[in-house]
């Protein structure tokens, strides 16, 4: 089994979004008003898992469309909190057309969660054989603000209802080929159903930690993200995943804005 590390370009955050801070400011992840030493360049990262089983694309980048219009492809309210960026060759599409993959060939898309820098690229990758989210999280995305819907508009998502497994928070979740081997682990708190993906590798177990933190250091040290739907929730979530990472079966955790993580393939 091989698991790719795709970087999708990169976004321009408040620091304050990564990493939750006490400040007078009302919402100091918006990042308004804020000025540019509070801010910081991210990757946007995706993941494409050669399981046995099927190929696995984990999450879906930007759209190449950001290299454009980004006001319009973001619409203005996410516009001002945050950018994009995505260099000639890095969206997913074009990622996969360089490893000789079709779209067609993939059996899943993972969307983590429905957050713009995680399904702006969706569009790209619409004809795979499944499109998989989790049911949590497509209520919370039709109902809360902080989703931009045109995004998976016309297109067919999946959904799956949380069930026992032996992993996560909560242990619910999903074994997404019912042998053990991917779990979505439902991990709430910076949405409502965001889950990460506990891959079973060869040497150990291989966590896709999304954006439960936004790095090492955020479970390392306890932080949480600077935007949760349920703080509590979120400070289960992360106090998890760092006692999973100290598992002895732990072979490695990655959170998808990362910026110590680089590009490449862990076989």
């Amino acid at each position: 089994m091989k698991v790719h590390i795709l970087h999708t370009g990169e976004v321009y955050i408040d620091q304050a979004l990564a990493y939750k801070e006490q400040s007078l400011h009302p919402i100091p992840y918006s990042g308004w008003l804020r000025g540019k030493k509070k801010k910081m360049w991210v990757p946007v990262s995706a993941y494409l898992i050669e399981h046995p089983k099927g190929l696995i694309l984990v999450d879906t980048g930007w759209n190449e469309d950001i290299r454009g219009n980004q006001k319009k492809h973001l619409g203005f309210l996410a516009h001002s909190m945050f950018k994009g960026r995505l260099p000639e060759g890095e969206s997913v599409s074009e990622q996969l057309h360089a490893l000789g993959i079709k779209v067609s060939d993939l059996d899943f898309v993972l969307l983590t969660h429905l957050h713009a820098d995680h399904v702006s690229g969706l569009s790209r990758v619409k004809n795979a054989k499944k499109v998989l989210t989790s049911e949590l999280e497509w209520e919370a995305a039709s109902n809360r603000v902080g989703y931009i819907k045109s995004m998976w508009e016309g297109i067919h998502v999946d959904r799956y209802m949380l069930s026992d497994i032996p992993y996560g928070p909560f242990e619910k979740g999903h074994d997404l080929f019912g042998d053990g081997s991917v779990y979505l682990v439902h991990t709430p708190g910076h949405t409502d159903g965001i889950f990460c993906v506990l891959v079973k590798h060869q040497n150990g177990w291989l966590v896709l930690a999304s954006d439960i933190g936004y790095a090492e250091r955020s479970w390392k040290e306890m932080m949480l993200p600077g935007l949760t739907t349920n703080q509590d929730a979120a400070y289960q979530s992360l106090k998890w995943l760092r006692d999973f990472s100290e598992r002895d079966d732990c072979y490695r955790v990655i959170a998808n804005h990362d910026t110590t993580i680089k590009p490449g393939i862990i076989t």
